[in-house]
């Protein structure tokens, strides 16, 4: 998820992406079976499905698995029922927090997301206390190897996509939350293989970590939310530069 926030620039940088694919996997199998659940198993007629569907395909999941989740979620198949939540808070530095949860319990769920905040020298904040700060866009990120930039950017501009950028040997796309499906159409149809296609949330501004110490109480802090079996996404609006991270990396 390089690119899209700060927070997954870092989290790249910090080589977690592989090493947590089993519980992506997880993660995404839960946003299948609701999506399927509140919808259809549908993918033409259920946008959230077909997105989701998508987001599983970019991350190489199997298609078994893509097929018991949909199952799952229309009742083909027995699964367990998820009630989503959002949690918001802060963190040291006064960075803001951002966390979408799926859960079957949600008083385990807030426990322990308090716990993960208190722990990292955070705190829990009341809903709207943050969420006015990350705004909800479409992201893709394409490979730029065999992939021209001139002729990306056009095709994604034609398709309704925002923006475009180089980050690295990727190239990032960004959308509105209604171009986003049309701009990856687009893409599939010229056979551009995307490796991620998913909706997220883009702080609108960020707090620069200077400080060793609270920069260490963030970066485990956000790693233990993304290790939560319920949190979905956690965003943060935090920078560390690369000397910095560097050390703390070290």
């Amino acid at each position: 998820m390089s690119g899209h926030s700060k927070w997954s620039t870092i989290k790249h940088k910090k080589g977690a992406a592989d090493a947590k694919r089993g519980k992506l996997f997880t993660k995404l199998i839960k946003e299948i079976t609701v999506a399927a659940r509140m919808g259809s198993g549908d993918i033409d007629s259920n946008p959230r499905l077909r997105v989701a569907v998508s987001t599983a395909k970019a991350a190489n999941m199997p298609g078994d698995n893509i097929i018991r989740a949909i199952k799952k979620g229309t009742g083909e198949l027995e699964g367990v029922q998820y009630e989503e939540l959002t949690y918001e808070g802060y963190g040291q530095g006064g960075a803001a927090v951002f966390i979408e949860v799926m859960t079957d319990n949600k008083n385990r769920t807030v426990s322990e997301v308090r716990s993960i905040f208190t722990k990292n020298g955070g705190n829990i904040g009341a809903n709207g206390c943050v969420a006015w700060m990350f705004e909800q866009k479409g992201f893709i990120q394409v490979s730029a190897d065999n992939n021209d930039e001139d002729d990306l950017l056009e095709l994604v501009l034609e398709a309704g996509g925002d923006d475009l950028k180089k980050e690295g040997d990727k190239f990032d796309i960004f959308t509105s939350l209604d171009n986003f499906e049309p701009v990856r159409k687009a893409l599939e149809d010229k056979g551009i293989a995307m490796e991620i296609a998913e909706l997220t949330r883009i702080p609108q501004n960020t707090v620069n970590v200077t400080n060793e110490k609270e920069g260490k109480a963030l970066l485990r802090m956000m790693d233990s939310l993304e290790d939560n079996d319920d949190v979905q996404k956690a965003y943060a609006n935090f920078d560390i530069s690369e000397e910095l991270l560097e050390s703390l990396m070290g």
